[in-house]
């Protein structure tokens, strides 16, 4: 009988294995997923890796190219993580005497945001009769690829390098049906031409920070402003009652820093609500760290060419956030984030940032799963994409990216299948 080479024989056994567990797996994803009615007309990647033993469990369709929505922002977080340290600048500045300061703006999303209650940027700006901002050469306020139709909605705030209160509006009808403006700056920029009693629907003109309001239903609405040089000045100069100017070429370039907030306090929230506004000005805040500038292309060419080239497919990167449908990415390239991430700075740093079952995103899902799975979600007309970590019955660490596209099923049937998925793969393994 010929002898078996013992090399040969544990790859066969590795082999076995991982069919026996891809076929474990095919059934579940079949039911739940591939067959399912809301489903077999779409487009599904599946990729589940366990980086233990450096295999896959399972592949469909895992090196195709997906518009992942919000999981996009998973790279924004790696990047963020890697190198915006462990706390954001705020401002740089330089003190021209006791009276002036001259800022620079940093991208940071987090000065005078709801958010955030501790102000150190505002508090140190306070210490100055005289402000003194220089100019930016940003003005790209939208991302690529993103729908300009949007520009009214909340979750399309546009870009700066000097945000200000998230770069919105927030109205609100009170108890007396007054609308209340915050920031109070643009009361003045807002008229109301009915009556409001019941609720208001708000107009805004593409190029004018002006807001009109009529009768409608809404209670409440965050209406994103247009952050250009002057009205980030008008608005600073009426918050904080001080002389602020605008000046170009100054020629000594800020070199002192206000640190702000924890970074990792901003990408919680960012991943928990899947805040567009600070995922884009995260990614501005690591292009500035990296490159001097702020500028999404330049830093998404360089990270691709350096921290992403080993990518199992090259992917389409157009935005920070993933409004962009320029967006392309494979289930293979979000495990190999996936790992990168849990191998460079580890998982329990990764449990603070990314949500669990019954909270952010997933508040309504995987509650019975709550401390086993830590995933970031996604979803645009026709879209809804899952990946991140998840650890099984059996105490395995599973890597895991399920995307979907072109669906035409309410995105809610779509998750709660891909739950299901989730749920089998961790109770049989």
């Amino acid at each position: 009988m010929k002898k078996i080479q013992t090399g040969s024989f544990l790859l066969a056994l590795i082999f076995l294995s991982s069919c026996s567990v891809s076929k474990k797996i095919n059934r579940p994803a079949k039911n739940y997923l591939l067959n399912n009615e809301a489903l077999v007309s779409a487009h599904t990647g599946i990729s589940i890796y366990e980086p233990a033993t450096g295999r896959y469990w399972y592949n469909y369709q895992g090196d195709k190219y997906f518009v992942p929505a919000s999981n996009t922002k998973l790279v924004t977080c790696y990047s963020a993580m890697k190198y915006l340290g462990d706390s954001l600048v705020g401002i740089k500045y330089n003190i021209l005497n006791d009276s002036t300061v001259v800022v620079e703006g940093a991208a940071d999303p987090t000065f005078l945001h709801s958010d955030f209650k501790n102000q150190p940027v505002y508090n140190f700006l306070k210490r100055f009769k005289s402000v003194q901002i220089v100019n930016s050469d940003f003005n790209d306020f939208l991302g690529n690829g993103w729908s300009w139709g949007d520009y009214k909605e909340d979750y399309m705030s546009q870009r700066s390098s000097f945000p200000v209160y998230g770069n919105v509006v927030k109205f609100k009808l009170n108890n007396s049906q007054a609308l209340s403006v915050v920031p109070s700056f643009f009361k003045s920029h807002s008229t109301v031409k009915e009556n409001l009693s019941n609720g208001f629907r708000v107009e805004k003109p593409w190029e004018q920070n002006e807001f009109t309001f009529f009768e409608g239903r809404e209670k409440s609405a965050d209406v994103p402003f247009t952050p250009d040089e002057i009205t980030i000045r008008n608005l600073l100069q009426d918050t904080l009652h001080q002389s602020i100017t605008l000046i170009d070429n100054y020629l000594s370039k800020p070199a002192q820093i206000i640190y702000s907030q924890p970074t990792d306090s901003l990408l919680k929230i960012t991943m928990h609500r899947s805040d567009n506004f600070f995922a884009e000005q995260t990614l501005l805040m690591v292009s500035n760290a990296l490159l001097g500038v702020m500028d999404d292309r330049k830093i998404i060419d360089t990270l691709l060419k350096t921290d992403f080239k080993l990518l199992p497919q090259k992917p389409g990167w157009a935005d920070g956030s993933g409004l962009s449908r320029y967006d392309l990415f494979s289930p293979k390239d979000f495990v190999f984030i996936l790992d990168k991430m849990k191998n460079e700075f580890g998982m329990d740093r990764i449990k603070t940032i990314l949500p669990t079952g019954g909270a952010g995103t997933i508040s309504s899902y995987y509650r019975a799963d709550s401390g086993y799975i830590f995933v970031k979600t996604g979803t645009l007309n026709g879209v809804v994409a899952l990946s991140g970590f998840l650890y099984t019955r059996k105490n395995k660490l599973l890597i895991f990216s399920v995307l979907v596209n072109n669906h035409r099923s309410s995105a809610t049937s779509i998750r709660k299948a891909i739950e299901k998925f989730i749920q089998n793969v961790r109770d049989n393994n």
